[in-house]
């Protein structure tokens, strides 16, 4: 480190304004061995503190260093790697392997657990400006704050931010266990989110104890566990359509004008391979012409090998809205073959006679040729909902998403006697998986259960 005591401080604070948004900004200017530098702030107040402590720190004679400009009194104290650098160093090791929903979790549950892990709260930002500041300082890549405000966020969470080591303690950990638990307004999460976010933070410490940082990862040594809901995996049978209701939702679809004017019609196929193949919406979304085997009667068959999931261009590494990766719990180039009945295979001739296909090869675009988001057909398909279904069922959970489709599908499949090892292979799951999530929407005995207990109260 390269030290000086020749500074000047200039004697006047430099007020900004952003062209865009019009905030004021107020920036403090001083020059080490004829070096200058600058510190931005989002108030007058803090600027004219931050001014006066370089005066004090000169009149006191202390060096400054000339790379960082910050004289010996005002330098971070070494404590060791604090809970925000190691955050930022775990999610630059887990990027590039991550998909991009995966990406978009991490960061969520990491922001709670470094804006929980301070060592004080004395110039606190307020959370909104400050949990925006972390999503994008903790993204790989980004190093410069995008405005005063933001810079002001992450200069408080850089001084505040517990070191890493601190984390061994029981209380310590509890706190951020306790803000991975809670939504934004802070009511309790849904049992799966919380599930989620506490398998990002202890897989976070134990890349902790891999780099030295802990000896051991202490939500594994708490004596009073967290009382957690039991996280129900299963398909809830209530949003299983029959196929009765599918058809008269489909044509409902098909009945949906607006623009373009044609949507309702683009989708009427597109909702269709998600019940009669069973597919994910990113696979639809995905689906090319050439992986289609289509002739003019009977069975056809699909070789799926894409999954486009619309997730936002800010998690992707196309920097497109949708992350186009392989087949889910498949290895890359791996495809999957699902055979396809003779309603889909007509369905599918008329949507390419009536639409075209995309110059790569992609039956289902969007008006501008984009791949279709899922805003888009979501919004079509809480129409269809009101035109298809009784007052009762709009109401209840029947079909109440688009990937509700994939579990009728799924659920049909089973209780027609498909063998289950025949099932999963055309959903793409293992069979261990699927028979736990369609536990409950396998239809048993019940009705042979049922007459014999009826028999047996009539018994004198």
């Amino acid at each position: 480190m390269t030290t000086s005591r020749q500074v000047k401080i200039f004697p006047k604070i430099q007020i900004k304004v952003s062209a865009t948004t019009r905030r004021k900004s107020y920036v403090v200017r001083w020059t080490v061995a004829g070096e200058e530098t600058s510190k931005t702030f989002a108030s007058w107040a803090l600027a004219d503190n931050f001014r006066t402590d370089l005066k004090s720190a000169v009149k006191a004679g202390d060096l400054f260093d000339i790379d960082t400009g910050l004289p010996e009194s005002l330098q971070p104290k070494a404590t060791g790697e604090s809970v925000f650098a190691f955050a930022q160093t775990y999610v630059k090791t887990k990027w590039p392997d991550a998909a991009a929903n995966s990406r978009k979790g991490m960061l969520e549950s990491l922001v709670a657990v470094v804006i929980a892990l301070v060592k004080h709260d004395i110039g606190r930002p307020e959370s909104k400006p400050l949990r925006a500041a972390l999503s994008t300082y903790l993204t790989p890549g980004v190093q410069v704050p995008a405005t005063p405000e933001a810079g002001d966020a992450i200069r408080w969470i850089q001084d505040a931010s517990l070191p890493i080591k601190a984390v061994a303690d029981a209380e310590v950990v509890r706190l951020a266990l306790d803000a991975i638990a809670k939504k934004l307004d802070g009511t309790a999460a849904a049992p799966a989110t919380r599930r989620r976010k506490r398998v990002i933070f202890y897989n976070m410490l134990e890349y902790a104890i891999e780099v030295g940082h802990l000896q051991h990862n202490p939500i594994d040594r708490l004596r009073v566990k967290t009382r957690r809901k039991r996280v129900v995996d299963t398909v809830d049978r209530r949003v299983v359509a029959s196929p009765t209701q599918i058809r008269a939702l489909l044509i409902a679809v098909a009945s949906i004008s607006g623009r373009p004017t044609d949507r309702g019609l683009r989708l009427v196929t597109f909702f269709a391979c998600m019940y009669y193949a069973a597919m994910r919406p990113g696979e639809v979304a995905g689906l090319r012409e050439q992986d289609c085997f289509l002739p003019q009667t009977g069975w056809g068959r699909l070789i799926l090998a894409n999954n486009e999931t619309d997730v936002g261009k800010r998690w992707t590494d196309s920097g497109t809205r949708h992350d186009k990766r392989g087949l889910k719990h498949r290895a890359d180039n791996e495809t999957r073959v699902v055979p396809i009945p003779p309603i889909l295979v007509q369905l599918l001739h008329w949507h390419i006679a009536t639409f075209g296909v995309a110059a790569d090869g992609r039956l289902f675009r969007s008006e501008k040729g984009g791949v279709i988001g899922s805003t888009t057909y979501s919004r079509v398909w809480v129409l269809a909902r009101q035109l298809a279904l009784t007052p009762p069922q709009r109401l209840s959970i029947l079909a109440k998403r688009p990937y509700d489709l994939r579990h009728a599908a799924v659920s049909l499949w089973l209780n027609s006697g498909v063998p289950a090892t025949n099932v999963a292979e055309r959903a793409g799951q293992s069979v261990e998986v699927l028979l736990k999530i369609y536990a409950k929407c396998i239809d048993g005995d019940e009705e042979i259960m049922n007459k014999r207990i009826e028999e047996g109260l009539d018994r004198d």
